[in-house]
């Protein structure tokens, strides 16, 4: 089920909030849990035995470790913890790349070694594991006390706003809220509005620039004006997508009392690469920091250490992504770049030039990342230097309009300007109740504005009518899942 369609708006999600106001306080976990399963069964039923299994594994392995009498055996229980949980991963994420390399070695394909079976991936196994892990880790260390409510567990494990595409939680950081959040008419229609905002990015402007992106991938050796224009609507595309997925789900937590994590932070007006992984998918930034980059180490142990920790830990980032070489490539990629911005000093950098550069960084390796395979990659790299021609062939140019290119200009525009955007909305139109605000804009009870009724009218109207043209647009358009839910 996807959030950007007819059922999940207008059947699904109606249903499960009346059923969740209507129960109560004490058995809204169980309601999050049944409302949960029926989202992720409805795309497969039989793989919701495996989030069901690695949800029990999980939380019994979190009560062993915490009853466990030594350090010795607290060790052992969590390594054959997580060993089950990176299994799961193991098995139906690489499985198929793993035979795949060892056939392309041997020069032949599966079948020719034997293997006439592909193993389908589960949508969101790679967001649930990362929880499941950074679960036994904090319990080890002592972050957090392992939760004996099963219930609790489960809900946050299978919890349908970020099931599938993130932000990635973790339990240390809802274990209070399952037990006690606040719910409020202004708290349910701030999220209404985030979730509306969300919706807008994806129908209104990713799915708007999906098809230049997809010509552009998909035509052999294509032009200098396809492969910029191309790479510059998926690099929008991605993001209006993803952090359009991460607002929606952030809303949806809100509409049921939860505050979650932001997962971006004006990614494109990053001045180093550094700082991009700073405001692009924060919550996997953080997560690879915490249980990855810290444990080898850091920049605890010297220079030439630091940089091999911030390659291997990219290398891992990329290849969480997919199995494939190209996501293997784009983790090298920015690896690369983050230790050599350590190394120089180019993370200090501010001005228009480290703006462009980042930009440009980011864009070429939008296109590995975009890529169904090196070469595809490297035919449209050739596009971008010319290797492929200046000249944008007229069977080419009859299926790009006017309009998708202005959109690229516009939707740029709005990524630039979007922390403006935002500060200046909550500033004059959000309400002023919230303690959000406040933190957000660092100012005091005192300075913020006092909303009018003719003011407070506007972002309700503004919603409404985003809103309005997000449902026709649904209705006009086919079936478009979220890029992430790949990975």
């Amino acid at each position: 089920m996807v959030f950007s369609s007819e059922t999940f708006l207008f059947l699904f999600l109606p249903l499960f909030l009346a059923v969740y106001y209507l129960t109560p306080a004490r058995a809204r976990s169980l309601t999050i849990l049944a409302g949960s399963y029926v989202f992720y069964g409805w795309w497969r039923v039989d793989f919701l035995g495996l989030l069901v299994l690695t949800t029990f594994w999980t939380y019994g392995f979190g009560l062993a470790i915490e009853r466990a009498r030594s350090e010795l055996a607290r060790n052992w229980v969590t390594a054959i913890g997580l060993i089950g949980n990176l299994s799961v991963l193991g098995v139906f994420k690489y499985l198929n790349f793993f035979i795949d390399s060892l056939a392309a070695l041997a020069g032949t394909d599966a079948a020719g070694l034997g293997v006439h079976w592909r193993l389908i991936l589960p949508i969101g196994v790679s967001f649930y594991v990362f929880q499941s892990i950074s679960y036994l880790i904090d319990v080890r260390r002592g972050d957090v006390k392992a939760t004996t409510s099963f219930f609790d567990f489960a809900a946050f494990i299978a919890l349908f706003p970020q099931l599938v595409a993130g932000p990635i939680l973790r339990f240390k950081d809802l274990a209070d809220q399952f037990q006690d959040r606040q719910h409020s008419p202004q708290l349910f229609a701030d999220g209404l509005a985030r979730f509306t905002i969300g919706l807008a990015k994806k129908v209104l402007i990713a799915d708007a620039l999906a098809p230049l992106a997809d010509l552009a991938f998909a035509t052999p050796d294509p032009s200098a004006p396809l492969a910029w224009a191309g790479a510059l609507a998926y690099m929008l595309q991605l993001y209006f997508d993803f952090s359009g997925y991460s607002d929606m789900a952030i809303g949806l937590g809100m509409m049921m009392g939860f505050r979650f994590m932001e997962n971006f932070d004006a990614p494109y007006i990053s001045r180093s690469i550094t700082e991009f992984w700073r405001r692009w998918h924060i919550s996997l930034s953080v997560w690879l920091r915490d249980y990855l980059y810290v444990p080898l180490g850091g920049n605890r142990k010297g220079p030439a250490r630091t940089y091999v920790n911030l390659v291997l830990v990219m290398l891992l980032g990329g290849l969480w992504h997919g199995a494939n070489w190209t996501f293997v490539l784009w983790g090298a990629w920015h690896g690369g770049w983050l230790a050599a911005e350590r190394a120089t000093g180019l993370a200090r950098q501010g001005g228009l030039a480290a703006h462009l550069r980042t930009l440009l960084i980011v864009l070429l390796g939008w296109i590995m990342f975009r890529a169904a395979s090196v070469g595809q990659a490297m035919d449209v790299y050739a596009g971008l230097f010319g290797l492929n021609g200046l000249q944008l062939a007229p069977e080419i140019a009859v299926h790009i309009s006017h309009e998708s290119l202005i959109l690229i200009l516009v939707a740029g525009a709005i990524a630039l300007a979007e922390p403006r955007l935002r500060d200046w909305a909550r500033l004059h139109y959000f309400p002023t109740s919230t303690e959000s605000l406040g933190a957000t804009l660092d100012i005091g009870p005192q300075h913020r504005p006092h909303l009018t009724g003719a003011t407070s009218l506007v972002p309700s109207l503004f919603v409404t009518a985003v809103a309005v043209l997000c449902v026709m647009r649904l209705a006009e358009q086919s079936f478009s899942p979220f890029l992430y839910f790949q990975f």
